[in-house]
């Protein structure tokens, strides 16, 4: 028995851009193909944070990072459908981010209008971190500053709480998953590559990333957690270097 057919399980998806040209990139026609693929075989998409609530057939698809292809080719077909959603936003990156802008944004991103509007049509919006960093690798301060910055900024912009967010990366560890506590959230999600069950904690919920490559068959399998082998041996690996490498930087007082 696979992940899916679990009691309790529920598919968490992961996208990115909807018409960019990078690798997790999907074009809007196979975007639109998928969503219809939901549709057709009963499945019921729940917001992020209420990714618990009884639903027949649950699934929850979330994006990352606040491309402006969301407002111009996500949010129709989900209106189509009248799927729900949740968006996590990265909140240096937006196109008039202004005196917060922090970092190189890897694309058209969305303005506070736009993402005001996408809020307004019941996506659930999520912090996805302030400028995108490394959260393992900073130190306290810089940490707790990345967290409250973005869902304060979010909280003032939105006029609306934001209790979700989303792991830069899908990068955490114990230390960040506790800060991430502290500073008023009640769920986060990570990547993993694998369907959330009762026995995955709030503060560290898997998704299932759908690439540029993600064929329908493909998509199918990873709503059932399957095809991610590769995925999860390079995940355990590079999770150990990832503390090596902050224990590393704490000996030498960078972090």
């Amino acid at each position: 028995m696979n992940d899916a057919t679990r009691a309790g399980a529920v598919p968490v998806l992961m996208y990115h851009s909807i018409g960019g040209s990078d690798r997790l990139a999907v074009r809007p026609e196979a975007f639109a193909k998928q969503l219809a693929w939901l549709k057709e075989r009963g499945y019921t998409p729940l917001p992020f944070g209420e990714r618990t609530r009884p639903a027949v057939r649950p699934v929850v698809i979330t994006f990352d990072d606040g491309y402006a292809d969301f407002h111009e080719h996500a949010l129709p077909v989900l209106d189509r459908y009248g799927f729900a959603a949740t968006l996590f936003v990265t909140t240096g990156w937006l196109h008039d981010a202004g005196p917060h802008a922090a970092g190189a944004p890897p694309g058209r991103m969305l303005t506070w209008r736009q993402t005001a509007e996408v809020a307004a049509t019941g996506v659930e919006i999520g912090a996805h971190g302030h400028g995108h960093a490394q959260l393992d690798q900073l130190g306290e301060e810089a940490l707790r500053e990345e967290l409250r910055r973005s869902r304060g900024l979010l909280e003032e912009r939105l006029g609306r709480p934001v209790r979700t967010m989303a792991y830069p990366y899908g990068y955490s560890s114990a230390r960040v998953r506790r800060e991430v506590r502290a500073c008023g959230y009640t769920s986060a999600c990570a990547v993993a590559n694998a369907v959330m069950t009762g026995r995955h904690e709030r503060f560290a919920v898997p998704r299932l990333t759908v690439r540029a490559t993600t064929t329908l068959d493909g998509f199918e399998r990873a709503l059932e957690g399957r095809g991610y082998r590769a995925d999860h041996v390079l995940t355990k690996g590079y999770a150990v270097v990832r503390r090596s490498r902050y224990a590393a930087r704490r000996l030498r007082g960078v972090a």
